[in-house]
């Protein structure tokens, strides 16, 4: 059986407190992506302009806990944008996507919601995960 350190309960602890969370994968070099800026942003329906709602940058593992709040995730349309140009720049190689962006819906704020982006410098996918 393994044993729990505290820095794993750390991590389990922001997971379980945000609704919504994100792992990024470099499968070019089979690593995590770690260190990559990220934002999440909400679309205002009314104004129909993307609102910042929070920024951060993956650790070491590729995670990027606590983007936003169970109190602030309502339902609505809302995007993660991937700084992945600048990530592929840091490691000295060359990227056909300077960023990328997922956009997606959340009808059921309650559920969880995890979306991966699985990444090389000429390719991205991502799927919905809980």
């Amino acid at each position: 059986m393994k044993s729990v350190n505290s820095k794993d309960l750390q991590k389990m602890a922001v997971a379980d407190s945000s609704p919504l969370t994100t792992h990024v994968l470099n499968t070019s070099d089979g690593v995590p992506g770690a260190k990559m800026a990220l934002s999440l942003h909400r679309l205002d329906t009314r104004l129909m302009i993307w609102s910042m709602i929070s920024v951060g940058t993956t650790n070491e593992d590729g995670y990027c806990p606590g983007l936003i709040s169970r109190e602030a995730f309502i339902p609505g349309m809302y995007k993660l944008r991937f700084e992945t140009g600048s990530y592929w720049e840091g490691l000295g190689k060359t990227s056909f996507y300077p960023y990328v962006e997922i956009v997606f819906t959340i009808h059921n704020p309650a559920e969880r919601f995890h979306l991966p982006l699985l990444m090389s410098s000429f390719s991205y996918s991502t799927c919905r995960g809980n």
